[in-house]
């Protein structure tokens, strides 16, 4: 007959010790993050992509300069002569009037000029999706192998479906400078909403062209920022930046553009489980 077995075996004692292991490397690890820096870099190491880019950058900056001032033409023209004829001062109770007329008309000024670039931009934006998806798979198959599983068949009706993609994106965008425009009276929390916006914004655009590689929907994009809320801030906040800055804007998104798609691309794939590496800068 075998001695009785005791109660604390060294079975039972390591497999206390796995059950109730809480050191943090037993703990799922968070989305790895591609820094900015090594995006750069990534895109000067490969000249094809940077040719790819320089083409894309000229037509972008092209079609969002011709937008932006038919926008802002436009936009002007709904406003008729309300800012063009200042009211009359006769009465020294008149100035508070005219005081607020001028801040009024600057801070109406400064909106249309961000709603203008916002607008031309979201045009540029549609019309050259399929350039831009081009460019995301091209990049994200010479950052890792695992890029090409599951994707989608390249041919002219991918492309279609893809411009398709970026046309709803861009209807999202008029939307979001709609409300934008109007939530933008409220002070402080207004503004503060308005760059909110569009900085998720920003990443939704960008993320849309790793996104279309594997046919994601609508839906699923939109999912994907709700997921990594965190990430897709980080994506968007650069773009949101630049787009806030009147005139310069369009030169600066236009040189930046395939960078941003690039570095979207890169951090898609990581935060997808694509890459299991990420090389630190």
């Amino acid at each position: 007959m075998s001695p009785p077995r005791p109660f604390f075996s060294s079975d039972t004692v390591t497999f206390a010790m796995h059950a109730t292991d809480t050191r943090p490397e037993a703990l799922p690890s968070p989305p790895s993050w591609v820094p900015f820096s090594f995006s750069c870099g990534f895109l000067f190491r490969h000249p094809r992509l940077l040719g790819l880019s320089l083409l894309l950058m000229v037509l972008t900056g092209a079609l969002t300069w011709w937008g932006y001032h038919f926008a802002v033409d436009a936009i002007s023209h709904l406003a008729g002569s309300f800012f063009t004829t200042p009211p009359v001062v006769e009465r020294f109770w008149h100035w508070p009037i005219l005081w607020g007329w001028m801040a009024l008309k600057w801070l109406f000024l400064l909106l249309i000029k961000v709603a203008a670039f916002y607008l031309a931009f979201i045009l540029a934006y549609s019309l050259t999706t399929p350039g831009y998806a081009f460019l995301s798979a091209w990049a994200g198959n010479r950052y890792c192998a695992q890029a090409g599983e599951g994707e989608a068949v390249f041919s002219l009706a991918g492309a279609w479906v893809d411009l398709r993609e970026g046309i709803k994106i861009g209807l999202v965008g008029v939307l979001v400078t709609v409300v934008g425009l109007l939530v933008n009276f409220i002070p402080v929390a207004g503004q503060a909403t308005v760059f909110v916006l569009y900085t998720y914004y920003s990443a939704l655009m960008f993320v849309d062209y790793p996104a279309s590689r594997y046919r994601w929907t609508m839906g699923q994009k939109l999912g994907w920022l709700r997921r990594h809320g965190g990430q897709a801030f980080r994506l968007g906040l650069f773009p949101a930046l630049i787009g806030m800055v009147p005139l310069l804007n369009i030169f600066l998104m236009a040189l930046c553009f395939p960078l941003f798609t690039i570095h979207a691309t890169l951090n898609f794939l990581v935060i997808e489980g694509r890459k299991a590496v990420v090389p630190v800068a």
